[in-house]
């Protein structure tokens, strides 16, 4: 899910970034990559993966 979401804020920059709109530093792409990017180490580092409780085992 993470990264699905890292792959999103990519585009949504590269969008912003193409068009050239104007927006406020919160929503540079620059900050958007790199938003994307800390999602992306925290699905690869397996933080995303297997979402369940605690007291279920399979």
């Amino acid at each position: 899910m993470l990264a699905i979401i890292s792959a999103v804020l990519f585009f949504i920059a590269f969008i912003i970034g193409a068009t050239d709109i104007g927006t406020n530093d919160l929503f540079s792409p620059t900050n958007l990559m790199l938003l994307g990017l800390t999602l992306l180490a925290l699905h690869l580092a397996g933080l995303g993966a297997g979402w369940s409780a605690f007291g279920r085992r399979r």
